[in-house]
């Protein structure tokens, strides 16, 4: 294969893979026109045939215009700017013919690089955009390579080489160039992450998240929590219409009424418990905190404040990855001075629904058993109905029609933790009994490589309250009495696996769960170090190296000594190297930097043979003598070595060091 040929080929494959991850952000047809020129062009290639007409490439730039503007009703901004580039990019290699051609691809390609992480900044993007890095970096050193076939491997290892010299530099940027927030970090519109959670919960819909393992947040305890303990209380839900649940403040959720401190109320008991977590982006306002958390969660940039219904609140939504620290009291009472109005508000049901479930608590009541029961004694009479009536904690228990407890307790007896929880709030309001419901996340997977307990969206998961009279509002999960794996040993319904997950864990289950525990111990590593390395993580690292106060001066001022250090650095690097040099080579070179600056012009790779002509021709008899030391370096270097006999001795050639003791007072009388 001709060279030409063979670096066209290399540098479509690497355009191939710089934009391969977008295809998921772009409309079809870009993919589909990117990868057809791509592949033409490589056909072209192959087969050494001409390059397509410019009345092709007009054309299909009309269509990539027309198809931008049809897609994403504009040209501008991010979904339009990022397709308009990857089709650019794929259309300017069909005019790929000289190298000056190709620089204006490797850098489109560099931009291109860059917009992936409009979309994530995740580690496989990261990665993937590495090797992206040191492909482009090998075609770019391999098109300065013009004389010959040289090697692609030859520029591979001269890329890795650069890439590792500059990663000093790249670290020393990274840990002291100052966050400029709103800059750094993840723009609001780039989210690709969801909550799992709303401010409505529709029965049905949660089920469809036990099929979302992605990772909602990260936790780290100082002390091991029991596991029956990890509730992270998420929105409070109070009014239902018969199928949909909502809260019965919105206006808590949106930022209008902040409530800086928790209910006078709250009284918490027993030893704390201190914790990290590490949020995803879900572009809701809320922070996700164990149950409960009396005092405002230490979260840089942010000022959180707490509901009535002790949710903790952000003043915008969160949509870059979050870090915060808190402190949580697993024993802990509320609500005891809930007003009757209250009370009643929560014991409100719509009218015509669950006819059954009304009838039933009727039933109850009528019950000399039941008739003065408080609430706690009601509630345990509906879990042991829940534990011992055949009832099924299932990830598809059908489509529930309008009377969803009604067919809860009476015909499918089977459901998803809202469902469950759902049915117990709705019998416990029939039976006057304050109550609601709560969602959040509950349990987690702790991996033993890292120790972080890992809290997927498959956690996602309901619960109610119900308010008695002396205690206050009470936690009680009915998922717990119809499946106690769910809550007790953390059992989970697992999302189904791929093909590749499916057949690891049939050979070997547990090497399943340590690639797993690898993979997102990896992946916590990069939210922590990389993702997570916020302002005041710079200004922590400055105070151990014993700043007192970090300011921004304190940042520029330790980036600049470091880049002059790196300078340094690369000046005694450069020197050392050319110590390395041949001494042959060096000593001619000083005599080409000698000539230079008599000005005397002679051409930068003259041997010394030229170079003594030279001399002689401007200098005349003055320059004589450097003429001669010229012709013994060549000698020195050249010269054919004459046979040596036992009756002769040949004469003493002159010595490099010798010679190089020469060259200087040679240099002055030329001068002179």
């Amino acid at each position: 294969m001709p060279r030409e040929s063979r670096d066209t080929l290399f540098l479509l494959a690497v355009v191939a893979w710089v934009i391969l991850p977008h295809a998921e952000h772009l409309p079809l047809w870009a993919p589909v026109l990117a990868a057809t020129a791509l592949g033409w062009r490589g056909w072209l290639a192959w087969h050494s045939r001409p390059l397509p007409s410019q009345r092709w490439r007009i054309g299909l730039l009309l269509l990539v215009m027309l198809g931008t503007w049809w897609s994403h009703k504009t040209l501008l901004g991010r979904d339009a700017g990022v397709t308009l580039v990857v089709a650019l990019l794929t259309l300017k290699t069909l005019e790929l013919r000289a190298r000056r051609d190709a620089f204006v691809i490797f850098f489109l390609s560099f931009f291109t690089m860059l917009t992936h992480f409009f979309f994530s900044q995740s580690l496989p993007i990261a990665a993937a955009m590495l090797v992206g890095l040191l492909g482009l970096l090998t075609a770019l050193i391999n098109a300065h390579l013009p004389v010959g076939r040289p090697p692609l491997a030859t520029s591979a290892g001269m890329a890795l080489r650069m890439t590792l010299l500059g990663a000093p530099v790249m670290v020393l940027l990274f840990l002291f160039f100052p966050r400029m927030a709103p800059l750094w970090g993840l723009p609001t519109d780039a989210l690709s992450g969801r909550s799992g959670l709303s401010t409505r919960m529709e029965i049905g819909k949660l089920n469809s998240l036990a099929l979302d393992d992605s990772i909602a947040m990260r936790v780290r305890f100082e002390q091991p929590p029991l596991q029956s303990e990890l509730y992270f209380r998420g929105p409070v839900f109070q009014d239902f219409d018969g199928r949909e649940w909502k809260p019965s403040t919105p206006e808590d959720l949106s930022g209008q009424v902040p409530r800086r401190s928790p209910p006078a109320s709250l009284q918490v008991s027993g030893p704390a418990l201190r914790y990290e977590v590490t949020l995803q982006p879900h572009n809701r306002p809320w922070l996700l905190a164990l149950d409960v958390t009396p005092e405002a969660p230490k979260a840089p940039g942010t000022e959180p404040y707490i509901t009535t219904d002790l949710q903790w609140i952000t003043q915008r939504p969160v949509n870059d990855l979050l870090r915060y620290q808190a402190v949580a009291y697993p024993s802990f009472r509320y609500g005891a001075n809930t007003t009757g109005q209250q009370r009643e508000a929560a014991t409100r049901l719509p009218a015509g629904r669950n006819p059954r479930t009304l009838q039933w608590a009727m039933d109850m009541r009528r019950d000399p058993r039941w008739a003065q029961a408080d609430a706690l004694a009601l509630s345990t009479a509906v879990l042991q109905r829940l534990a011992q009536g055949g009832y099924v904690y299932t990830l598809e228990p059908g489509e529930y029609g309008e009377h969803t407890a009604d067919e809860f307790w009476f015909d499918r007896k089977a459901g998803f933790c809202e469902h469950i929880a759902s049915a117990y709030v709705v019998l416990m309001r029939a039976l006057d009994v304050p109550a609601r419901l709560v969602t959040g996340y509950q349990g987690g997977e702790r991996n033993a490589l890292d120790g972080y307990w890992v809290v997927r969206q498959s956690d996602a998961h309901a619960w109610a309250e119900i308010w008695q009279a002396g205690q206050g509002w009470v936690r009680v999960d009915p998922t717990g009495a119809v499946s106690p794996g769910r809550i007790g040993s953390l059992q989970r319904l697992q999302a189904p696996r791929g093909l590749v997950g499916s057949a690891l864990g049939q050979v070997s289950p547990g090497l399943l769960q340590t690639l797993r525990s690898l993979w997102d111990a990896g992946n916590n590593r990069w939210n922590q170090w990389v993702l997570g390395y916020t302002q005041s993580r710079q200004f922590d690292l400055l105070r151990q190296l014993g700043f007192e106060s970090p300011s921004w001066e304190d940042l520029i001022q330790v980036l600049g000594g470091g880049l002059g250090l790196s300078a340094l650095a690369s000046l005694a690097w450069v020197a050392w190297q050319r110590q390395r040099q041949d001494p042959w080579l060096r000593l001619l070179g000083q005599v080409h930097d000698g000539l230079k600056h008599q000005g005397l012009p002679v051409p930068a790779q003259a041997p010394p043979r030229t170079l003594a002509r030279a001399v002689l021709a401007a200098r005349g008899e003055s320059g004589r003598p450097l003429h001669d030391w010229l012709l013994q370096l060549e000698a020195l270097r050249y010269a054919a070595q004459a046979p040596q006999t036992r009756t002769t001795t040949p004469p003493a050639a002159p010595t490099l060091s010798a010679l190089k003791r020469q060259l200087k007072p040679l240099l002055r009388s030329t001068t002179a």
